[in-house]
């Protein structure tokens, strides 16, 4: 089966016959079988060479680079090897029309939205009391239908997620300081831990459509723009709660992170190599994790259940119709525990 590969110590990455060697700074080696590599996250300082990329692009092995502190900087997406002129069309046809665009931007606000929820239901059943958040957030969910415009459909989502995030102090069993989502940079342990964790999941999701005919950089919710697979973070919106959020509350409440796992820069705090090393193998073990799927009838993991949202847009696309959006991410929700 195939993994993702994260690199921490500094070196060089080169093509080996039909392979990769990594060399760290003291010269030690180690191949990795190309066949056994889904992705790979550089975490640190790496050289490169032209044969590599070429055998990445030929074997389709995206890399996502991180820097030094933890704050993800761009990735490598290899020459698209499953293209359709006739779904880039529609996919472009569905951003020009505004009716067609607001159905879809809402049912990613559907499904992120019902999640969210699920989330609260999930710890309120647990001595968690976070009635009056669920309350609130489900009405705020009735004024998505409403929405006229990209601008009002966001300001819903913002407000749901404000509402959501006041609820971070009930769920976590740690003192946290944690008031407003802050981004750039992030400004205590809450928001980093979310930023990284919201990064990860982004590019696995563009790994997820590199295996489709979808263009990443036509999007729907979020505004499409240059240097950036926006695609991905339209489709992510689903999966940051059940997945990340989910993924942060388990961390901090078994201690596994704690204060101790930040360094204090100026203006922020930056994960731990260790730290960072232990959230990679949680979400991956996570991703590995299988549920049942009701439509489908079987279990898949949640790395597939990225791969099928991603058939389902290239469905609705070429139908022109996408029905019951997100069904096990949308009004129902994912089949999350």
């Amino acid at each position: 089966m195939k993994r993702s590969y994260y690199i921490y110590n500094n070196g060089s990455l080169r093509r080996k016959d039909n392979t990769l060697t990594f060399t760290d700074e003291n010269d030690d080696k180690r191949d990795l079988p190309i066949e056994q590599i889904n992705d790979i996250y550089v975490m640190s300082e790496m050289t490169f060479n032209t044969s590599l990329i070429n055998l990445l692009s030929q074997y389709g092995i995206p890399v996502h680079f991180f820097n030094y502190y933890s704050f993800y900087t761009g990735s490598f997406y290899p020459r698209e090897h499953l293209v359709s002129g006739n779904l880039l069309v529609s996919q472009v046809e569905h951003y020009t029309d505004h009716e067609k665009r607001m159905e879809l931007a809402k049912a990613f606000i559907e499904g992120a939205s019902y999640n969210i929820y699920r989330n609260l239901r999930y710890y309120n059943g647990r001595g968690k009391d976070v009635q009056s958040y669920m309350d609130a957030i489900e009405d705020l969910r009735k004024q998505i239908p409403k929405a006229q415009s990209i601008q009002e459909l966001m300001g819903y989502e913002g407000n749901i997620r404000k509402t959501y995030y006041s609820a971070w102090p009930v769920i976590i069993d740690q003192e946290i300081e944690f008031e407003k989502r802050v981004k750039n940079p992030p400004d205590n342990m809450v928001n980093t831990l979310i930023s990284f964790v919201n990064t990860l999941i982004y590019t696995k999701v563009l790994g997820e459509i590199y295996q489709t005919q979808l263009n990443p950089t036509v999007s729907y919710l979020h505004e499409p723009g240059d240097r950036r697979f926006s695609l991905s973070l339209d489709l992510a919106e689903i999966f940051k709660p059940i997945l990340g959020d989910r993924l942060i509350f388990s961390l901090l409440n078994r201690k596994q992170i704690t204060e101790k796992s930040f360094t204090k820069g100026l203006n922020y705090l930056h994960l731990s190599q260790n730290a960072s090393k232990t959230i990679v193998a949680e979400l991956d073990a996570k991703m590995q994790t299988t549920i049942k799927h009701k439509d489908l009838n079987k279990t898949v993991s949640y790395q597939y259940l990225m791969r099928l949202e991603c058939y389902k847009l290239v469905k609705h696309f070429w139908v022109r119709k996408y029905m019951n959006l997100l069904k096990y991410g949308g009004r129902r929700g994912l089949l999350c525990m």
